[in-house]
């Protein structure tokens, strides 16, 4: 049986807009068992330069991410859709073990299958450097 993970498509203005703020509300938890519960199984992600292939290797790669990304706080906006596709937009906050602090800006595409799980994911993210009170988001 196939898991559903609503919203599902062909997405809505409103049904777009909830699958980026439950997706905003999953990363936020930093908790990569209930992140990728929104993943096919064989799902295909690009992050920054890395490839990665299915959902044991993204929670692997998300414990990674949050290993070295410490209080991480992310904001997503929807930039665009179209049936089971869309593009998001979004920043994030994070510091290293050494304390500074960066906010990463990037572009994400997605694309859903029939079940509302994201089976690709191509994610471009730069870093700026930041001073901790130049913070927004908390």
């Amino acid at each position: 049986m196939n898991q559903q993970r609503l919203p599902i498509p062909p997405f809505t203005l409103e049904t777009a807009q909830q699958k980026v703020q439950l997706a905003e509300n999953a990363w936020n938890t930093r908790n990569p068992e209930i992140i990728c519960e929104a993943y096919t199984i064989d799902t295909e992600w690009r992050n920054r330069t890395e490839f990665i292939n299915g959902r044991e290797a993204v929670k692997a790669f998300l414990k990674r991410k949050w290993e070295k990304e410490l209080d991480y706080r992310l904001k997503k906006e929807l930039w665009g859709f179209r049936e089971n596709r869309m593009a998001v937009a979004f920043q994030y906050e994070w510091h290293n073990h050494e304390g500074q602090w960066f906010r990463s800006y990037g572009n994400e595409l997605w694309e859903f299958d029939e079940n509302g799980l994201m089976r690709k994911r191509f994610a471009s993210i730069n870093d700026l450097t930041i001073a901790e009170n130049e913070r927004t988001l908390f």
